[in-house]
């Protein structure tokens, strides 16, 4: 029996080739602008987030409690108005005290690297030039593992801060601000009032201006020594096999631990709604496209069933019920999509393929930027499932009515 609602649907759209040709090719373009744009823009997030995740930590420690700690005169009149003045906090050195032992806690946890890191501000001189930069002492070994600056290195690498303790990795831009090169020397004051000499064995260059030009690393204990911070560090930073499962894992660390804990999703809150605001926008914009090829469909199939009410009547005289009507005019749509993903995707692979040819530079920038493109089969079946969508819907109203003709009445009317 659906071989031959099938037959039936056939011959109506090849009883008006121009017409069906039409509403095709508007699927057709429809699938292949949809996955294009869909694919493009899904790319450009995905590198965006890539670059967000990856380039930060995904956890990160820092030495401060969430919330400050209640007075003892609250804790013993509890339920009195109480108000504490004049309290000054005593001096302390900053840090995350015991950090190695928290170290060995949070690294039980399973899918985790982490890496202790002691930032601060610094002042690098060289030739009566003075740049204030971000200087971060840690464990190449286990930095390596939670960063991807190694990546980005130019030249050296961090296994250089093993090999010489006195080593600093700085920038790309400010080893060119400052006219230096490989195996300089700098000085570098700390807000302490130390000041000491640091031999450049790397260069980073990430094509982030304030990082190329303000940030540099050097081996924890000299940066310890430095700003007057022994066994301290100011970080603990995280990377985890899921970076999906970042809050979740932040609350355990920070339930157990005490100290403050930031996932990378808590830190990108404002981010993270724009981008689910711009996906939406997304695939509103390319569904429109889909929803007006959907009309021809409509228009199509709407005008067979204006055409062909006497040969409905007379196939529903031979026993036809109406769900089979209904089924001829539903495989039409079908077609007409199936036919449109089978032309329509390759389509755009190809204009995808192009896209990711195409460069351009951002003005101030000095790398190219190429498009990034999304191949993932969830983009596919989206635009597949989108395109099915909409000529089923567009083929369903008319089909209804097809189904609804009373065949006594067209009958009738002929007669």
């Amino acid at each position: 029996m659906i071989a031959v609602l099938v037959s039936v649907a056939t011959r109506h759209l090849m009883a008006r080739k121009r017409q069906s040709l039409v509403s095709l090719l508007g699927i057709v373009l429809g699938v292949a602008f949809f996955l294009s744009v869909s694919s493009m823009m899904q790319g450009s997030e995905n590198d965006f987030m890539r670059r967000l995740v990856d380039n930060s930590p995904h956890i990160t420690v820092q030495d401060e409690y969430r919330n400050p700690s209640v007075q003892p005169a609250e804790l013993f009149y509890p339920q009195g108005a109480v108000e504490v003045s004049r309290v000054k906090p005593l001096t302390e050195t900053r840090g995350v005290r015991g950090y190695q032992q928290i170290l060995g806690q949070i690294r039980t946890i399973p899918g985790l690297k982490a890496s202790a890191v002691l930032s601060g501000q610094a002042l690098v001189s060289f030739a009566g030039k003075d740049f204030a930069i971000t200087l971060n002492g840690v464990t190449a070994a286990e930095y390596k593992g939670v960063s991807t600056i190694e990546s980005y290195m130019t030249a050296g690498s961090l296994d250089a801060l093993t090999a010489n303790p006195n080593g600093i990795i700085v920038g790309s831009e400010l080893l060119r601000e400052m006219s230096l090169i490989m195996g300089d020397n700098i000085s570098v004051a700390a807000t302490t009032g130390q000041v000491r000499t640091f031999k450049i064995v790397g260069v980073f260059h990430t094509g982030r201006a304030a990082a190329d030009e303000g940030v540099a690393f050097v081996a924890l204990k000299r940066v310890q020594a430095l700003l007057n911070r022994p066994n301290r560090a100011n970080q603990i930073i995280i990377k985890l096999a899921d970076a999906n499962a970042a809050r979740t894992v932040a609350s355990q660390i920070e339930g157990r631990i005490g100290y403050k804990s930031v996932s990378w999703q808590e830190a990108s809150e404002d981010i993270m709604s724009t981008l689910a605001l711009r996906r939406l926008i997304m695939y509103s914009v390319v569904s429109a496209v889909l929803v007006v090829a959907a009309f021809g469909i409509y228009n199509v199939i709407s005008t067979v069933v204006m055409e062909k009410q006497r040969d409905i009547a007379i196939l529903k005289s031979m026993g036809f019920h109406a769900r089979d009507i209904q089924l001829i005019f539903l495989f039409q749509g079908i077609a007409l999509g199936l036919a449109g993903c089978a032309i329509g995707l390759p389509l755009a692979c190809g204009l995808m393929a192009a896209l990711m040819n195409v460069s351009f530079k951002i003005p101030g920038s000095t790398d190219l930027v190429y498009m990034q493109m999304d191949w993932s089969f969830f983009q596919f079946a989206v635009a597949s499932a989108f395109a099915m969508g909409a000529s089923v819907l567009a083929a369903f109203l008319p089909a209804r009515k097809a189904a609804r003709v009373n065949p006594v009445d067209v009958l009738r009317g002929i007669a």
